[in-house]
């Protein structure tokens, strides 16, 4: 969440800021939901609504974005370098989450969540490079000195 908020502050572009702002309440859902795992009345849970709308924000962003060619360096500005730092820990939150539920079954919504969430937070990044004129290309080999 924390690392939203830098990507958030970095960032120009106000519609990509609302849906990270709206992502960021979501996590709060989301820790309170990981805080009350089974079957308790009136615990707070991430619900399919959730996922589907980052489902549609990823789809929409994607639509106007070039396919992809080769990999892609997290760089290029602070905003889409942020976005994608916040990529990587929802990764290693994902990790970890799964690792819990092997302990204690969490909501499928909640682990559904944060697989959509990476890829929203990679397809923002793309999204606001593109208007900065681009991806950082990956270049295999080329320190190698060849």
């Amino acid at each position: 969440n924390a690392a939203i908020g830098v990507a958030i502050a970095a960032l120009d572009d106000q519609a990509v800021q609302l849906r990270l702002l709206d992502i960021q309440n979501d996590l709060f859902d989301l820790g309170a939901d990981v805080a009350t795992p089974g079957a308790v009345e009136g615990a707070l849970r991430i619900v399919a609504g959730q996922v589907a709308r980052l489902e549609v924000e990823i789809d929409t962003m994607n639509a106007l974005l070039e396919p992809l060619t080769s990999f892609i360096l997290p760089g290029g500005s602070v905003g889409v370098s942020s976005l994608h730092l916040a990529r990587a820990i929802v990764r290693r939150a994902e990790r970890a989450v799964v690792a819990l539920d092997q302990e204690e079954p969490l909501n499928p919504h909640l682990m559904a969540y944060l697989n959509r969430l990476s890829d929203h937070l990679f397809v923002s990044a793309r999204f606001v490079a593109a208007g900065e004129g681009g991806d950082v290309l990956w270049t295999p080999g080329k320190s190698r000195g060849d």
